[in-house]
């Protein structure tokens, strides 16, 4: 289920963009997500995942702050919902 990097973000958009950070840290909830499935009483993963899925929160956050028609994009692209304001 992990997505390939060329296809969401381009070959502009470093390692350290907020767009870039958002795919990786989508594609590790969705990893342990999988694992959690599996293995409903690890709680250290599920302490894991939550951690993780409040820092996508706030980038993501600043990133529709910043450039929302990119944002917009992103969101789409990796489908996921928007962010609550």
């Amino acid at each position: 289920m992990v997505m390939k990097n060329n296809s969401v973000i381009s070959q502009e958009e470093k390692k350290g963009s907020a767009a870039f950070q958002v795919f990786g840290f989508t594609n590790k909830i969705r990893r342990l997500s999988a694992h959690l499935e599996l293995h409903k009483k690890d709680y250290s993963s599920q302490r894991g995942l939550r951690k993780i899925l409040g820092k996508r929160q706030r980038l993501m956050a600043y990133f529709s702050k910043k450039n929302r028609v990119r944002y917009k994009e992103l969101i789409s692209q990796l489908n996921i919902r928007e962010i609550k304001r």
